[in-house]
């Protein structure tokens, strides 16, 4: 049998770039992040369980609004009352796609007013909740939502909206995530003609205030420039909007989709250049139109939450194959998707003791019962990973609770934050009575 393969290396890398800021690191090789050590959290939490620093969350928060005019969490990423009462305390907005991301916002007591509604397809149910709350905005991402929307809203309602339109660039970490583009679900395309005929009906409809347009070219994008192209296209159909019907549009949302390093060297957008760039491209592209400049908007869910989450895991196996180290863990594709869904990769770290051993490739799979159940392939570990470790995964805040199932009949982690030296749960753990009692059938 071949071993594994050993790295040229004789140490471990060390590099905690992408850990969030408040990572230290400690004389028994665990590290803390929020003043608390990682293996302290998965002795009283247990494993698998997300960590979430506040502190990260606010820092970010604040980034986003010294740097752009109106800023709009999304929900979508990661979504807890904690993390509402987060986002309103910073001065952020809140975008939400569905009634059940508006209705834990409301809960919160977040103000309807300064949340946004969106998604491709909204049920009856998401708009009316919608608007008996009283949010600021619906975004518009089809034809049969107009006459729905004024339909719910009666005769003497009114609603703001955007239309969200579709302005033809490719960006994106993967196919998967790039929603820019025609031909795909989203948004409502400017190339033949959809975007155009979808306001003339808005307009067309007393109840429904159009105040701007809407677009978000995709997720993970590192680079700058798609995000230009989208200005200017998106410009261009204000002016013809202007032109067309002698309405003046006064908001441009430009979505999110910012990207993060999820390893150490991995490309990152510089969110400084983005604000600066955007907003001079925007003021251009209005001044050769002879435009009023609109308030401009932006959505981050990855940016704010990904980099502030930490993943803690407890090794169960070890097997080595001809070709391969495996290492099982207690999660998997249940409470992590993203490798399954669009190849994420990862960097996992072992926390709570300091190896002996040389560092190996390896690769870290989960316990469910699918051979795409791979949490992070070839990664560098210690060769004296064993059975009982614990295992940390940094940027781990975003798409990695809110997408997570009980597949197996395995509970979803819970939910800690740290901050100054404290950790508090912010969501439990799911139990097996709690599924159990979703089953209403014979007993």
């Amino acid at each position: 049998m071949t071993a594994p393969t050993r790295v040229a290396a004789p140490v471990l890398p060390d590099d905690l770039s992408v850990w969030p800021a408040s990572t230290g690191r400690r004389p028994d090789g665990d590290l803390t992040v929020g003043g608390v050590p990682l293996a302290t959290l998965a002795q009283r939490f247990g494993t698998p369980a997300y960590v979430l620093d506040e502190s990260e969350v606010r820092s970010r928060c604040r980034t986003y609004r010294a740097a752009f005019p109106e800023v709009l969490y999304a929900a979508k990423a990661f979504l807890c009352r904690a993390m509402v009462r987060w986002v309103e305390e910073e001065g952020l907005g809140l975008d939400v796609c569905s009634a059940g991301e508006l209705s834990l916002a409301l809960s919160a007591g977040f103000p309807p007013e300064r949340i946004v509604l969106h998604g491709n397809a909204k049920s009856p149910s998401d708009i009316e909740t919608a608007l008996t709350a009283g949010v600021g905005r619906i975004v518009v991402d089809s034809p049969a939502e107009i006459a729905r929307i004024a339909a719910l809203l009666g005769p003497d309602g009114r609603q703001d909206v955007l239309v969200r339109v579709v302005p033809g660039v490719a960006a994106g970490g993967h196919e998967k995530i790039r929603t820019g583009t025609d031909d795909q679900k989203f948004g409502l395309s400017i190339t033949d003609g959809s975007a155009q005929h979808a306001v003339a009906r808005v307009l067309g409809q007393p109840q429904l205030r159009l105040r701007g347009l809407h677009c978000h070219i995709g997720s993970q994008i590192t680079e700058v420039e798609p995000y230009l192209l989208a200005v200017r296209r998106t410009v261009g159909l204000m002016a013809r909007i202007r032109d067309t019907h002698r309405v003046t549009l006064t908001q441009f949302d430009l979505g999110g989709g910012h990207g993060v390093p999820y390893r150490p060297g991995d490309p990152a957008l510089d969110l400084t250049a983005l604000a600066r760039r955007v907003r001079e491209e925007l003021t251009a592209s209005c001044a050769a139109a002879r435009l009023p400049v609109p308030r401009l908007t932006v959505e981050p869910g990855r940016a704010i939450a990904a980099p502030a989450g930490v993943a803690l895991y407890r090794v169960l196996a070890v097997k080595r194959t001809a070709r391969t180290l495996f290492v099982a863990v207690d999660g998997g594709m249940s409470d992590n998707p993203r490798p399954a869904l669009y190849g994420a990769r990862y960097a996992p770290r072992l926390i709570g003791r300091r190896p002996v051993a040389d560092a190996v490739t390896a690769t870290v799979v989960g316990r469910h019962c699918e051979a795409g159940d791979v949490l992070a392939a070839d990664i560098t570990l210690p060769g004296d990973v064993r059975p009982g470790d614990l295992l940390a995964v940094p940027v781990a805040g975003a798409y990695q609770a809110s997408m997570a199932s009980a597949y197996n009949l395995v509970g979803r982690p819970p939910v800690v934050a740290v901050d100054r030296g404290r950790a508090r749960l912010l969501v439990r753990r799911e139990t097996q009575e709690d599924l159990q009692s979703r089953d209403v059938g014979p007993r």
